[in-house]
């Protein structure tokens, strides 16, 4: 007794079993975790090094070099990033993602800390810390209002900050535009010569007079006593009243040389919201977490720190991304019950029966919700790729069901009972519907040897649909005849009209395609000649499909940023800046601006209003704006779609490369030549290098003989103008139970030209003051701001927009073309998206060549030939061909998202020639003296109802989606568009082409037995 006749003589069992599976998902919906895309880790790993005072180049040869050399031999590196700056250095790792991140930090650790002994003497002791380029924070949130930075600042630290840091689900918390609190020494240069004192005379003094130290233990009864000396200076009153030279007729006290405030550290940057400054926090989620869910507590979370504020201090959220999510993740359910009920719809027109129906659709829930809990045991999230798996399993996960439905439905016309045929009718067909199920399934196994996080987001989708027909599967032999043996109804007496009128419409259709085959068989050569041009047409087609790797999608976001001329100040750029803010302000679209200021450059984060309240769609204001900000002379703007941002670690902008090579001039020349032909050809717009020639600098040049003979080491030259001019932390201050820096600097208006460095004095070694200008020389000069590495070449990482009317793949092709005519030497690699596009691609076909030649040995070993999985699988360039076709009609471009629905249609449209061939084979073994067209011609109009009914109820799942009704969908119609096109012109050509090809083949098979048999015969 097989599974089947257990699920008929035990309904109750059967529906217990589909209650329990129902039971499951319910709870996993309840608990699983919502994102936009699947969470992947991209294990980084960043060595961060200072050397101060050295300059790049120096950086590079003495600090970078030796580093890469290390981390290059740890096992699992993929690619190598490098910057040299300007008295520092960065070094990232990006590593196989099956290579564990902890044993990967300790092995790095290791080979860095060999490598220290050779590196200079002064560079610091390095960091190694590792991170995940794929988090980025779900919501920010300001903290704004009327008063000082410094309540704002400590309300933003130790209020918001740490109240949200315990909200279930969140993360990291990063803070920007937050700027820590110091005890500033703002020294007088002029007060220094007057009391004789210089810098180190005030940094020694610091050290000497405002220190804590620990005195030991005293022993006293059994009594154990420590002892600390609490030498610190308590406020900043006594901080100021600190001796600094003890000499006649009084000492010399701090305040009587600076002036002391409780104050900030130096502000590299402004950060700002419509103008007001403004301190921001950006909140990411843990990893698997419900992005959602945590935004929610979130904003309750704000709400109860809002009340707690001060009057006039507010707490907002100024971008929530889960809001797109959540909308997103919406719409893709609402598509999923649209799916649901498009297909009911179907099914009750083809099978005109209310109970057939239900039939039919009760298979739907527990594949779908069966389909979650296993997706939840996985850890896998509810996110954009599991979800188009679930609303494209819709019309996947009925075929079964509809299938055996139909053929228990037909042996019961037999005159056979409701258990009988319920019983003959799926054994009859469980070889097809296997068939077919493990069909699909082969094609998404070889998407584990996808490399990447783009394997791993193709992983999620096929897991997710493979589980969701296989659970198919399994209903469709065990509840679906268990069902139809209690309420199948086979009178036709009792159908309604429109039952009615589907028999009649079927009858006609069926007569009306046994005639079509039965010509059609007549002539299969000429059949299969008429595919092939209609093959070859439809491929010339595809010159007509713009390739980019994801579509833009309207997220209501925007950045902009904004270079002025190297070297300015924010004082400088300001009014140019001004301008950019004054064309942005005058576009209604626009609901707020955020604003980071950093010297010369700035960076606007535009949130816009709902896409249904404004008239200009995100794509449409990024051209409005390039044009507008174009035409502001001395400011060079780029505009960047976050959404275009793309996926882990390689994230960037869809046009990016980097061009390499050994000589820099060489290099700084060719990437310039080429950014500037790139941009001219008009297929790439917003193109940005991070190529810049950094602020001038001031280098000074010790007179080594001079400052010999006076007594000065370059060492006090050294750290005199590091602490006058670039300020040094001196200390620490404990205020209110918090340990901040003490920094010491010159007043701003002592250290604002070069000339100024004549007022700083130094100290001989006879005690006499001079000015340092005697011992030094000076000069102005560019210098680079950085020397940029990727995988041990120097490289120069341009980046930019697609331009108008053109394609992603069409601006990559001009960058390689444009590449050729490099010097010997200088070379171009892809990066970012662009990289990304091409190992998707190459990938995907992989993927898809091995997916055909695994099918092809399920079939093979299924139908126990070599020959009829061949003619099974003739429908997959048919279906490639719709494909494009529907691509074209629909205006989509070739993209992950088609490229998904391309690999799932080579999965669902071998299913109709399963079935023909299949029964075919089944009818000659019923009468072994029908040829295979006879077979064929008996077997095509029995199989048309469940081709047409599958067909048209998988077609139903796609509707929703290339409808476009909601947010998202720039991702999900080009993979309904493919889906659509490439069933509806498979389904009408397999219907002809699968029989000619059947005839063919075993004509030929035929005749090669013919020969063979006479090659073997004796001669008389």
């Amino acid at each position: 007794m097989n599974i089947t006749d257990v699920s008929i003589k035990n309904p109750v069992f059967a529906w217990m079993l589909m209650a329990c599976t129902v039971l499951f998902g319910i709870v996993a919906v309840t608990r699983i975790g919502v994102s936009q895309y699947p969470d992947v880790d991209n294990p980084n790993i960043t060595v961060s090094l200072s050397w101060p005072g050295a300059s790049p180049p120096a950086v590079e040869r003495q600090i970078v070099e030796p580093i890469e050399q290390a981390i290059s031999q740890v096992e699992g590196v993929q690619s190598l990033a490098s910057q040299a700056r300007s008295g520092s250095a960065r070094i990232t790792a990006t590593f196989d993602m099956s290579r564990d991140v902890d044993l990967a930090l300790q092995d790095i650790q290791a080979r860095v800390a060999q490598t220290q002994r050779s590196l200079p003497k002064d560079v610091q002791a390095p960091t190694v810390s590792k991170s995940n380029p794929d988090d980025t924070a779900i919501l920010t949130i300001g903290v704004s209002g009327p008063f000082s930075r410094q309540m704002l600042a400590d309300a933003a630290r130790y209020q918001v900050q740490e109240r949200l840091q315990t909200v279930p689900g969140v993360g990291q918390i990063t803070l920007n535009g937050v700027v820590d609190r110091n005890v500033r020494i703002w020294l007088d240069a002029s007060k220094l010569a007057e009391k004789g004192i210089v810098a180190n005379d005030i940094i020694s003094a610091i050290q000497r007079e405002h220190v804590e130290v620990p005195g030991g233990q005293l022993m006293s009864g059994g009594r154990a006593l420590d002892v600390r000396l609490l030498g610190e200076a308590l406020d900043l009153d006594s901080f100021r009243r600190l001796v600094i030279k003890r000499s006649k007729p009084a000492p010399v006290y701090l305040e009587d040389v600076a002036s002391v405030e409780d104050g900030f550290a130096d502000a590299t940057s402004i950060a700002l919201l419509d103008g007001v400054p403004f301190q921001a926090l950006g909140v990411l989620k843990q990893r698997g977490t419900n992005a959602i869910a945590v935004a929610t507590g979130v904003r309750q979370r704000v709400a109860e720190i809002q009340s707690s504020l001060p009057d006039g201090m507010k707490v907002d959220i100024l971008f929530d991304s889960t809001t797109f999510i959540e909308e997103s993740v919406h719409e893709i359910e609402l598509e999923l019950v649209m799916a649901v009920v498009l297909t009911a719809f179907v099914c009750w027109l083809f099978l005109g029966s209310l109970s057939s129906t239900m039939n039919v659709v009760l298979a739907i829930p527990m594949s779908l919700l069966g389909t979650i809990a296993v997706v939840y045991f996985f850890g896998f999230t509810l996110n954009t790729f599991t979800l188009l798996g679930l609303s494209l399993a819709v019309g996947l996960v009925v075929d079964d069901a509809v299938m055996v439905m139909e053929n228990i439905f037909r042996h019961a016309e037999m005159g056979k009972d409701r258990k009988k045929a319920s019983s003959d009718g799926t054994k009859e067909i469980t070889f097809a519907a296997l068939a077919a199920t493990l069909a699909v399934i082969a094609i998404f196994l070889p998407v584990i040897f996808m490399k990447g996080v783009i394997g791993r987001f193709f992983f999620q989708f096929g897991v997710t649909l493979s589980v969701a027909v296989m659970l198919s599967y399994f209903e469709a032999i065990t509840l679906a005849p268990a069902r139809c043996s209690q309420m199948l109804s086979t009178s036709r007496e009792g159908r309604s009209r429109v039952g009615k009128a589907a028999d009649a419409a079927f009858s006609w259709l069926e007569r009306f395609y046994a005639r079509v085959i039965a010509g059609a068989l007549k002539r299969p050569n000429t059949i299969l000649l008429a595919a092939m041009v209609v093959l070859g047409g439809s491929l010339a087609l595809v010159k007509l499909v713009p390739t980019e790797f994801v579509p833009s999608q309207d997220q209501s976001r925007l950045t902009v940023r904004v270079q002025t001329e190297g070297g300015s100040s924010i004082e400088a750029a300001a009014p140019l800046l001004a301008k950019v803010e004054e064309r942005l302000a005058k576009h209604p679209e626009i609901e707020h601006t955020m604003v980071t200021l950093s010297a010369a450059n700035g960076q606007y984060t535009l949130n816009l209003v709902p896409p249904d309240k404004r008239k200009l769609s995100a794509q449409q204001l990024m051209a409005v704006l390039r044009k507008e900000l174009s035409g502001i002379p001395g400011v060079k703007a780029s505009i960047q779609d976050p959404s275009q941002q793309s996926f882990g670690a390689a994230k960037g902008s869809p046009v990016a490369f980097t061009v390499r090579g050994s000589d820099w001039d060489q290099l700084v020349t060719a990437s310039t030549k080429l950014q500037e032909d790139l941009e001219a050809s008009g297929v790439a717009a917003d193109l940005n290098s991070d190529y810049r020639i950094g602020s001038p600098e001031l280098q000074i040049i010790p007179d080594r003989a001079r400052a010999t003979e006076l007594g000065i080491s370059v060492s006090d030259l050294g750290s005199t103008v590091s602490a006058l001019v670039g300020g040094n932390t001196v200390g620490k201050f404990t205020t209110e139970g918090r340990r901040i820096d003490i920094r010491m600097r010159l007043l701003a208006s002592q250290r604002s030209r070069p000339e100024d460095l004549s007022l700083i004095q130094m100290r001989t070694a006879t005690g006499q003051l001079v000015p340092m200008s005697m011992v030094v020389s000076q000069r102005e000069q560019p210098v680079l701001q950085t020397i940029s590495h990727l995988d041990r070449e120097r490289a120069i990482s341009i980046n930019g927009n697609v331009g108008p009317g053109h394609s992603q793949q069409e601006a990559m092709a001009k960058v390689m073309e444009l590449a050729k005519a490099l010097p010997m030497g200088i070379h171009v690699v892809a990066t970012g998206q662009a990289s990304q596009l091409e190992e998707t691609t190459g990938g995907l076909w992989f993927a898809l060549g091995i997916g055909i030649l695994v099918a092809y040995m399920v079939l093979a070993s299924q139908f126990n030939s070599f020959l009829h999985p061949v003619t099974v699988l003739t429908i997959l360039p048919l279906a490639v061909a719709g494909a494009v076709m529907g691509l074209v009609v629909s205006g989509k471009s070739l993209n992950l998202f088609s490229m998904i629905g391309l690999l799932l249609l080579m999965g669902i449209v071998k299913k109709n020639a399963i079935l023909l061939v299949e029964y075919a084979n089944h009818v000659r073994e019923q009468e072994p003296h029908l040829d295979a067209a006879e077979a064929m011609k008996k077997a095509g109009p029995l199989r048309l109802r469940p081709i047409l009914m599958t067909t048209v109820a998988t077609m139903m799942a796609a509707v929703p989606p290339i409808l476009g009704l909601g947010p998202g969908t720039e991702t999900r119609s080009p993979m309904a568009a493919a889906v659509l096109g490439g069933l509806t012109v498979s389904t009408i050509l397999s219907l002809v082409v699968v029989p000619a090809f059947y005839v063919v083949t075993d004509r030929a098979k035929a005749r090669l037995a013919a020969r063979l048999f006479t090659a073997r015969a004796p001669s008389p």
